[in-house]
């Protein structure tokens, strides 16, 4: 008989029912009229002559595109496929599904006209193919691109006059660190205080790390954790490991963290520490992990689709609060939560950009929704339109705060 593991698993013939839905609707996106277009004078307002005027006056004033055309509700959902949930490099073509699926939550959940540019492959280019085709949209989200090409490309795209984010890490980010809030406030312990250990140092592990020790924002603007120690593949980061040099952003992260200049495995970075934050590989961490960490640790397991460790494993080895990214398990942590109402928020205010303070807004309104936190219910329901409207209106309003916001009617 085979092994039961009891974890749920999910239903045999869900890969089956997804490969028949797709077939039959040959794609979940559609472009769909708003205006009619029934007779010839429906056919000069719509188009020539009179889009005519509607273009010489965007000509004149470009901020009109705001006001004549889509831009003001449309983001591009850009990928070079070469991260793609848990496949890997798999390519634009293949992207495709994937990123219709988060047009379709864009939707669905916060009514932004979002569309997938699935680009073959990553080239040196790239970021000025973006920006060649930005006036169109007023956003863009970047998708399932590998690290550290993800970071550049952000980087290189801050200026271009409308938000650009990479939600995988921006967006988890965000919903990490609301969690963490809520744990502070179910297991008493301050913020301030906390001991982390954020295994991986990919895209999300980043984000989560320059938010944590509050790498290139304003002294202030959100509370720094005590200690942060960050563990890839090889082990703790630190300042003098052979090789870190090589590589930009582990060397930010390097020398943002690890005050106490520590080095060794995870195992011995999770010795004394009140949270573990997993964005890394399935089954690294073990009760033994667990039990060396402080009194009621926080674990947060999201690797996808099989957590560091187990849930049950975590609590019966002492964990107070227990996170995934599995929404079969309490404490869903998902961008989810996050990535619709910041760029709700982000193109009512008509944005020339996504700053810290949007979203640390973000992060205040995810928390704060969850009035009375439990250890079982830290989060608010992933797929929730309340959820993004609150945030959206919290992003909105630091927009317009830090300067970010156009002033359009």
């Amino acid at each position: 008989m085979p092994r039961r593991t009891g974890r749920k698993q999910k239903r045999p013939d869900i890969f089956a029912e997804s490969l028949a839905l797709h077939e039959e609707y040959q794609g979940k996106i559609a472009v769909h009229s708003k205006v009619p277009l029934a007779n010839r004078h429906d056919l000069s307002l719509a188009y020539t002559p009179g889009v005519a005027a509607v273009s010489s006056a965007i000509a004149k004033d470009a901020e009109l595109a705001y006001t004549y055309t889509i831009k003001r509700n449309t983001i591009a959902i850009v990928t070079d496929g070469s991260r793609v949930l848990s496949l890997g490099n798999v390519g634009g073509l293949a992207a495709i599904p994937v990123m219709e699926g988060k047009a379709l939550l864009f939707k669905k959940l916060a009514d932004i006209d979002a569309f997938p540019l699935c680009f073959a492959k990553y080239h040196m280019q790239l970021a000025d193919d973006i920006r060649n085709l930005a006036p169109v949209f007023g956003a863009i989200a970047l998708e399932d691109i590998a690290a550290p090409r993800c970071f550049e490309l952000e980087e290189s795209l801050q200026n271009i006059g409308i938000p650009v984010m990479h939600d995988d890490q921006h967006g988890t980010a965000v919903v990490v660190l609301a969690a963490l809030l809520n744990a502070c406030r179910v297991t008493g312990k301050r913020f301030s205080d906390l001991r982390v250990v954020v295994s991986g140092a990919g895209a999300a592990g980043y984000a989560i790390i320059r938010m944590l020790a509050g790498i290139g924002y304003r002294p202030g603007l959100f509370p720094e954790v005590a200690d942060i120690i960050v563990c890839d593949r090889t082990g703790i980061l630190h300042r003098h490991r052979e090789g870190l040099y090589a590589n930009k952003y582990k060397f930010i992260m390097a020398e943002e963290t690890n005050r106490r200049g520590r080095t060794g495995s995870l195992a011995d970075a999770l010795k004394g520490a009140d949270v573990l934050i997993g964005v890394s590989a399935p089954g690294i961490v073990t009760q033994e992990m667990v039990q060396s960490m402080n009194e009621e640790p926080v674990i947060f397991a999201l690797a996808n689709p099989e957590p560091e460790i187990a849930p049950a494993d975590a609590l019966a080895a002492g964990a107070a609060v227990v996170g995934t990214g599995r929404g079969e398990f309490p404490n869903q942590i998902n961008y989810a939560l996050a990535f619709p109402g910041l760029f709700r928020g982000a193109l009512d205010a008509c944005a020339t950009r996504i700053s810290d303070e949007m979203k640390l807004a973000a992060v205040h309104a995810i928390a704060d929704y969850v009035k009375h936190p439990r250890r079982d219910r830290i989060l608010p329901p992933v797929l929730s339109r309340s959820v993004v409207r609150a945030v959206a209106r919290a992003v909105k309003r630091a927009a317009k705060e830090s300067g970010c916001a156009r002033d359009l009617p």
